[in-house]
Parts: structure tokens; C-alpha cells; sequence
């Protein structure tokens, strides 16, 4: 143990005496004697920073220092931290690596660079960005309409990145609301068609009444659904087939129903299932009401 601590000094003291003639002379490690003016970089708190150094084949020693401390000396790793590597891209590279950057990494980092001719030194300044925070704005709705349902964006910048993009969809459930009902004017032998439109969400069921008693597909009748639509077909209407339906929409919010006319032509119902009353019926009413007019 204690012969492998005594060569580990020796290796660092040889490395340091490399470093020693790697620095020009009278040069001190801070950021007021550099040569050269310093770039920035700005990363996020957690990500991986990489601080781009490249040489050429003329250099015979190199070296990574941050403030006072030396991080590399050549391939020789001085830092303690499990966090930094070099990243060395065939003999041009000579990068530091950074891996999830907390806001301690901020600060000067220098890259010394010897060759036969002169030496250099090369500064960035790697500023920590902290975590994005737990809080910012929210949309808040209160007593929402169905009329705002849809796609809502929200965007988030800073001076670090791009804008950031998401969309939310709001979704409005309400019960079922029967928007239209159209009665059928049908001769005898021939197609009735009775229709309603619902609008809800979720999207509704539907079910067709004849008095109190609930109808199905059977012979003669038809019942189709078309999204929010449905019809009831009546083929080779009869005499029988005349009278109110019921239409029934319903989803687990509510329930809506809507009455429809089958009817012969000439009886006096408009196409929308509301009675009217027929022009001989209003002539009747008013002969008897002109000679009270009169009086």
C-alpha cells in the first residue's frame, strides 16, 4: 500500500513538473492573463458541457486548468471527479467533458497549449443555467362552455434555448342537447323517415319510443345511427304507423328527448313535429268570429 502511494506521488510530482514547463513563464492561472478574450457558454443544470479545445500537430504539451486548479495535464488526470473526461477526436481534439453540470461548474476554464515556438492559453466561461422551476403560470377556466372546448398552446423561452411548444386539448363534457327533429309527411305504402340531431359529449346513445313502448329493428322498421344522428324507417308505412315518436339521446351527463310526427299528408303537422292548424280550420274560426267583430 504504502509503495503504491509513494509511486502514485511520484507520478504526480512528475506530471506537475511537466505542467510547470507546459506554463510560460510569469504566467498565473487567472483569467486577467489571458491572451486571448474569453467565450461563454451557457448550459442547463444536469446537462452534459463540453468546453471545445483544438490543437495541432505542432503541440507538445496541453493542459486543462479550472482557476487554480488543474483538471488534466496532458492525458493525466489530476481532478478527483468521476464527472470529467477528455474527448479526443484523433491528435486535434483536446476537449473537456462535463457531465450533469450543477452550478458549482460555473466559472473559468482554461486551456494551456505548448509548443517549440510559443505557448498559448485559451479561456471559456461556462455559466450554470439552474433547474427549471416547479411553478410558472397557469390557464385557469372558470364555469367553462362547451364553446371553449379545442386546442390550446403554451409557450415557455428563455435566453438559453429555443422557445419550448405544447399543446393541450381541453375536452367539455355536457349532456345530451337534441339541436333538431324533423317529423315525416308520408302517404300510405310508402318510406317514413323521422330524424333527430344531438349534440353532447361524450357522444350520445340513442333510443326510439312509440307511446311507452321502446322500438327495435324489426320487421318493418329500421333504426340507423350516423355519429350524432339518428333515423328511425318506417317501410310501407300503414295506417297504424301514424302517430308521435320519441326520440331518446343520452350520455352518462344527462338526457334530452324529442317528439316526432309520422303523419298522413293533408293532416296538419309541419315537417318539425309541431302542430299547426290547417286553412279551413282558420276559415271556420274567423267566420265565427268577423260578426262578433262587427257588434
Amino acid at each position: 500500500m504504502w509503495r503504491a502511494s509513494r509511486a502514485r506521488l511520484a507520478q504526480l510530482r512528475a506530471s506537475f513538473f511537466r505542467l510547470l514547463c507546459l506554463l510560460p513563464a510569469g504566467v498565473s492561472v487567472r483569467s486577467a492573463d489571458l491572451q486571448r478574450a474569453t467565450d461563454n457558454i451557457t448550459i442547463r443544470q444536469g446537462d452534459t458541457a463540453v468546453i471545445r479545445c483544438y490543437v495541432d500537430d505542432k503541440v507538445s504539451k496541453v493542459a486543462w486548468l479550472n482557476r487554480s486548479n488543474i483538471i488534466f495535464a496532458g492525458e493525466d488526470k489530476w481532478s478527483l471527479d468521476p464527472r470529467v473526461d477528455l474527448v479526443t477526436k484523433g491528435q486535434l481534439e483536446y476537449s473537456l467533458r462535463i457531465q450533469k453540470v450543477d452550478v458549482y461548474d460555473e466559472g473559468p476554464y482554461t486551456c494551456s497549449i505548448q509548443t517549440k515556438q510559443q505557448s498559448k492559453t485559451s479561456q471559456v466561461y461556462l455559466i450554470v443555467q439552474a433547474e427549471t422551476l416547479e411553478v410558472g403560470e397557469y390557464l385557469e377556466i372558470s364555469g367553462i362552455m362547451r364553446t371553449q372546448a379545442g386546442r390550446y398552446e403554451c409557450k415557455a423561452s428563455n435566453d438559453v434555448a429555443a422557445p419550448d411548444v405544447k399543446y393541450v386539448n381541453v375536452i367539455v363534457n355536457y349532456p345530451p342537447f337534441i339541436k333538431g327533429a324533423k317529423s315525416s309527411e308520408t302517404q300510405v305504402g310508402r318510406l317514413g323517415v323521422l330524424q333527430c340531431d344531438a349534440t353532447a359529449v361524450p357522444k350520445p346513445e340513442f333510443e326510439w319510443y312509440r307511446d311507452d313502448k321502446r322500438l327495435s329493428n324489426m320487421q318493418g322498421v329500421s333504426i340507423q345511427i350516423i355519429g350524432t344522428r339518428t333515423l328511425l324507417l318506417v317501410a310501407n308505412v300503414t295506417e297504424e304507423d301514424y302517430g308521435n315518436y320519441t326520440c331518446v339521446a343520452t350520455n352518462r351527463l344527462g338526457i334530452h328527448n324529442a317528439s316526432v310526427f309520422l303523419y298522413r299528408p293533408g293532416t296538419g303537422r309541419d315537417i318539425n313535429g309541431s302542430a299547426c292548424v290547417s286553412q279551413s280550420v282558420w276559415l271556420l274560426v274567423l267566420s265565427f268570429l268577423l260578426p262578433l267583430l262587427k257588434c
